[in-house]
């Protein structure tokens, strides 16, 4: 049985991923801000397989917080093999631009809670254990339409980078989450097209990288080839394309 953590829980690729987990008879110890919504999530996965779902409210930007949950996590499960970090907002570039103070509530919430919580979780896995954290290609290149979010997933790309290879000889895998655009309530208002893949998509492939112990994965896998193109115009033709 195999015994999951997820924060950010009731986005819709977590619970895509918690569904897939919920099929194999995992054990699941769900996080996130509204435990009403947590406690529905719970009980879907109860009927889809879960052997057992617990619920934990948290705020992620509060710091004190992750360790006593991990500590509750840990209890719950019995220790923890996978722990995916989900949670996220997507905020409006000129609601940054116009605000310092949202601007850094925003990276805290998408970049800096998210490295806490990986410092705080590494002493609870066990070798073996996988912890996954969802980033995003706009991580990879800052663009003018958002790269308020993209600078924050930028930092926990590189700092989940960083330590994966600290934590190799452990046996500790660490996972990077580069999804592209995927159609969930956070992007309703936008234009659909060929390059939007649906949750479930994305999270039956976080489920088999997780499976296969990969560093870093793309998703869909053809992200991989569109961001390589993008991270390699030259910065001068880069800033006069409209992106």
């Amino acid at each position: 049985m195999q015994r999951v953590i997820i924060i950010g829980a009731y986005s819709a690729i977590a619970e895509a991923v918690a569904r897939e987990y919920a099929k194999r008879g995992a054990a699941l110890f769900l996080v996130g801000r509204d435990l009403q919504r947590l406690d529905a999530v719970a009980d879907d996965l109860r009927v889809r397989g879960a052997v057992d779902t617990k619920t934990w409210e948290l705020d992620v930007n509060s710091l004190d917080q992750h360790a006593p949950m991990l500590e509750a996590a840990r209890a719950a499960l019995g220790g923890i093999d996978i722990a995916l970090i989900a949670h996220g907002t997507l905020p409006s570039q000129e609601k940054c631009d116009a605000s310092v103070e949202t601007a850094l509530r925003e990276f805290s919430t998408n970049g800096t809670s998210t490295i806490g919580l990986g410092l705080v979780m590494v002493p609870y896995l066990q070798r073996g254990a996988t912890l996954a954290v969802i980033s995003s290609v706009a991580g990879d290149r800052g663009r003018a339409s958002n790269y308020l979010y993209g600078s924050a997933k930028a930092a926990v790309s590189a700092f989940f980078s960083g330590l994966g290879q600290r934590l190799r000889t452990e046996g500790v895998n660490i996972l990077v989450v580069k999804p592209g655009f995927v159609d969930t309530p956070m992007t309703a208002g936008f234009k659909k097209g060929a390059l939007w893949a649906s949750p479930e998509v994305v999270a039956r492939g976080i489920v088999r990288a997780i499976d296969r112990r990969k560093a870093v994965v793309y998703l869909p896998w053809f992200w991989w080839g569109i961001m390589q193109i993008i991270k390699n115009i030259p910065e001068s033709i880069f800033r006069r394309i409209r992106l």
